[in-house]
């Protein structure tokens, strides 16, 4: 039974160090493995701003990852690897990972131009020529009825009313993209810290307590009943 023992043991330890010598020579192979990373930038009014997802490719492998809004990006790639970056408004640019590289990380800071396409002026109509559409607006008639209405409905009293009682008033083109901006200002001003909470600042205290003295929430309360 020793004897037993002992050749099954033998055997297992033979079978790991074949496993162990078969790894170590897959390391030479494996170590042409980096991890790359970087920032791709852009400048702009002469300043360098971060390009957001942009297409980060392995053109030689068949795939790729893309930048977050920060420009930053990741990817395990091979060194000597040619790597493509693109995003729309700018021109494709293309660079080659070192292949002498002696350790398995690697970073760029990658400047993209800008590539701005001026499109000629193209006027859509749902008439065929300008002239039809001379005559068909010509011809339009306008009711005293709707005018009335439509004078009312871009009222500013009637305008500010509305998002006084909190009512449904969708936000323009103008409004949404100006939300959206500020929004990403906001994050490019605290990028790599923590945003201020309104809990902690002395302003927001302050508005919340002339609040309670006006009696505002009260009124809220009052409307609801």
């Amino acid at each position: 039974m020793r004897h037993i023992i002992t050749l099954f043991t033998a055997l297992c330890l033979f079978s790991f160090a074949t496993r162990l010598a078969a790894q170590t020579e897959d390391t030479p192979a494996n170590s042409k493995l980096v991890q790359f990373s970087g920032m791709l930038l852009t400048s702009e009014g002469g300043r360098l701003i971060p390009v957001p997802y942009a297409t980060v490719a392995l053109p030689d492998r068949g795939r790729g990852t893309y930048a977050d809004y920060r420009g930053f990006f990741t990817i395990v790639a091979e060194k000597g690897e040619r790597v493509r970056f693109t995003c729309v408004g700018f021109e494709p640019v293309s660079i080659r990972i070192p292949d002498t590289l002696t350790q398995d990380r690697y970073s760029v800071v990658q400047i993209m131009p800008q590539d701005t396409v001026t499109l000629p002026e193209l006027v859509i109509f749902p008439w065929p020529s300008r002239e039809h559409f001379k005559i068909e607006f010509l011809k339009m008639d306008v009711t005293p009825e709707l005018q009335r209405r439509a004078a009312e409905n871009v009222a500013n009293d009637y305008l500010a009313e509305a998002r006084k009682n909190d009512l449904i008033v969708p936000y323009s083109g103008k409004e949404s993209a100006n939300f959206y901006l500020r929004q990403q200002a906001r994050d490019y001003v605290y990028i790599g810290q923590t945003p201020p909470m309104n809990i902690f600042s002395p302003l927001a205290w302050g508005k919340f307590i002339q609040a309670w003295k006006n009696g505002d929430f009260k009124k809220k309360e009052k409307k609801k009943n």
